[in-house]
């Protein structure tokens, strides 16, 4: 998932409990078979801030991620993708350190250099090309590794799905981010915003007909979505292959599977100056 704003992660972190704690979510649901398996003891609150977010996702996310598709051809939009995951990499290296994964931080370490040197900054996924396929890890799944539990499911203000677990690695993989760390050194807060702000747009431009289709198709859209991310975390804390659509309208650069293996850096095609031109998409 794409590393967001810290301090939004914060803020989302801070309304969860409060509402919480003011008793506003209610009590805790009876502990029947559903409740066990979907760990939503606050479905009522969920279920609210759901409905907000699709308000928001239907008035606002949708019709700018549409504008966004119609303003930028392709290959630009791929470009700005492909640079936004590209930044991640510094922080996915280090959850793939972390969890012991040295195969597929290698393959990290391998598409950083790469995209960042031949690539032009990232503009250009060279290293999938070549050979080299992108992942995704976070601090979440570093945590699921070293068997931190995930806590009860939470539906976060505009972010969507999430669990106690998977927001306070999203706060400390913000703080670990070279790229925000830079921003706030140089006191330019406002770039790690709008980084977060067209992570996210792009990110909502790839999923309005999944999204769409399986809303269309839901007898209840919440429980689909509930499912498909829990779903989709699991297969992200094994290491599997998978290419379930992201659940969360507005979650990063995330679009791409993790690989069916890991696989060491030296084991990777080797770049000769015979290697073709990259052309624009």
């Amino acid at each position: 998932m794409h590393i967001r704003p810290h301090l939004l992660a914060a803020a989302s972190l801070a309304l969860v409990l409060g509402l919480a704690l003011s008793g506003c979510a209610g009590p805790p649901r009876p502990a029947s078979a559903e409740a066990q398996d979907f760990d939503d003891p606050f479905e009522g609150t969920n279920r609210a801030i759901f409905g907000f977010n699709q308000v928001v996702d239907r008035n606002v996310l949708v019709p700018v991620a549409k504008t966004y598709r119609t303003v930028l051809p392709e290959p630009v939009r791929e470009s700005v993708h492909d640079f936004l995951q590209n930044l991640d990499d510094p922080v996915i290296f280090a959850n793939d350190a972390l969890q012991g994964e040295f195969g597929l931080a290698g393959n990290t370490l391998a598409r950083f250099a790469l995209n960042t040197t031949i690539g032009i900054g990232g503009l250009f996924d060279v290293a999938t090309r070549v050979g080299i396929p992108r992942h995704s890890n976070d601090l979440g799944v570093t945590f699921a590794e070293w068997g931190v539990p995930d806590g009860p499911y939470l539906v976060l203000p505009v972010m969507g799905p999430s669990n106690p677990r998977d927001l306070v690695g999203e706060v400390g993989d913000g703080f670990a981010d070279p790229g925000n760390i830079i921003a706030s050194e140089h006191h330019r807060i406002w770039a790690s915003f709008a980084r977060a702000l067209v992570a996210g747009i792009d990110e909502r431009s790839r999923n309005i007909e999944t999204l769409a289709d399986i809303e269309r198709t839901s007898i209840d859209y919440y429980a689909t979505i509930r499912s498909l991310y829990r779903q989709r975390r699991a297969s992200q804390i094994r290491h599997e292959q998978q290419d379930m659509p992201n659940p969360a309208p507005v979650a990063g650069s995330d679009t791409a599977p993790v690989p069916a293996m890991s696989y060491s850096i030296a084991e990777a095609p080797s770049l000769s100056p015979s290697l073709p031109e990259v052309p624009l998409r």
